[in-house]
């Protein structure tokens, strides 16, 4: 594969992982190619067991692929060490996960600006980017509370706004709705047409069909391969 162009964000040819269980190896993807272009909003859905969840882990450079080539924003990171996929991960994608991984003592203000303060920004740089990402979830005026003194919703929000902050090309949600109740959860999913209109790229991980169905194409995974593929076309915001 040459290097993608440049309206193509990912770009996964032949992704393999195979992992050693004694004896014994298990495939949990087999021979895996897709792209993803720059401001898509996309879906991978699949039952447990499938093979999402590694491919998540791939995409989101947390992990290495057995063979087969990944490139992020025209890099190759599928043979990049761990320190190279460790700034990858903080210059070029920002996760939301089920679980809203705030630390609890910390104020809203403080656990979306941490990603800065690893990245070394400065104090000045630091107070502008958290107060916008704020801004962009609607969580400005909750920037002194802590996650105690918030509703799950809201705390999905600090997340969301976390993942925001460092602007990264690429928005990974792993199941992004699953601890939250039906309405609170189309608040967030509203959120993310939201933050797909302002140019963002999201890929959204989940076994919800309704979830999936708010995206613009999904991929369907099945014993580590793609069995299939949907394209939805434009999304409007939930009522």
């Amino acid at each position: 594969m040459t290097i993608p162009p440049d309206d193509i964000l990912i770009a996964a040819e032949d992704l393999w992982k195979i992992y050693q269980m004694g004896k014994q190896e298990v495939n949990a993807l087999c021979g895996v190619s897709f792209v993803v272009k720059r401001n898509d909003l996309m879906a991978i859905m699949g039952p447990s067991g499938s093979g999402k969840s590694t491919l998540m882990n791939l995409i989101g450079c947390l992990d290495t692929p057995t063979k087969g080539k990944y490139h992020l924003s025209g890099r190759l990171v599928s043979e990049m060490s761990e320190n190279e996929l460790a700034f990858i991960r903080n210059q070029e994608i920002g996760f939301v996960f089920q679980v809203f991984n705030l630390l609890p003592r910390a104020t809203t203000f403080h656990n979306v600006e941490l990603p800065l303060i690893y990245k070394g920004d400065s104090k000045k740089e630091r107070t502008e980017k958290t107060h916008r990402a704020l801004e962009m979830v609607e969580m400005d005026n909750r920037k002194d509370h802590r996650p105690s003194e918030l509703s799950g919703g809201e705390r999905q929000r600090v997340a969301i706004a976390r993942a925001l902050v460092n602007e990264p090309s690429l928005l990974l949600a792993d199941e992004p709705t699953g601890n939250l109740d039906s309405k609170t959860g189309y608040e967030i999913l509203n959120l993310f047409h939201k933050i797909h209109s302002q140019g963002n790229t999201i890929i959204m991980v989940t076994h919800d069909p309704d979830i999936a169905q708010q995206a613009q194409r999904i991929i369907y995974i099945r014993d580590g391969k793609i069995e299939r593929e949907e394209r939805l076309g434009e999304q409007n915001d939930i009522v």
